[in-house]
């Protein structure tokens, strides 16, 4: 264990982003079309890792579970910095 705490760790995720974005996507849409609110729910289950905040409509739910929350986060986040401009 590094007992260094004056200094910040670099985090590194290695991902495939493409394939997050599309689990998000087709797990958005299939939230939606159930008359959820995927915002919420995506929260949720990113959160607490209790895939029943995900619909097994479409197989959404198998689906997110496939990608490791820590990409979801990744994926959502650098989309958010991409669209706010501050790359």
């Amino acid at each position: 264990m590094n007992e260094d705490l004056g200094n910040t760790q670099f985090f590194e995720v290695q991902t495939d982003p493409t394939g997050a974005r599309a689990v998000l996507t087709a797990v958005f849409e299939s939230l939606q079309e159930k008359g959820y609110n995927p915002v919420n729910q995506i929260v949720g289950y990113i959160m607490s890792g209790d895939p029943t905040y995900i619909t097994s409509y479409n197989g959404a739910r198998s689906l997110i579970m496939k990608v490791e929350r820590d990409e979801l986060v990744e994926e959502l986040l650098t989309e958010y910095i991409r669209a706010r401009g501050w790359e």
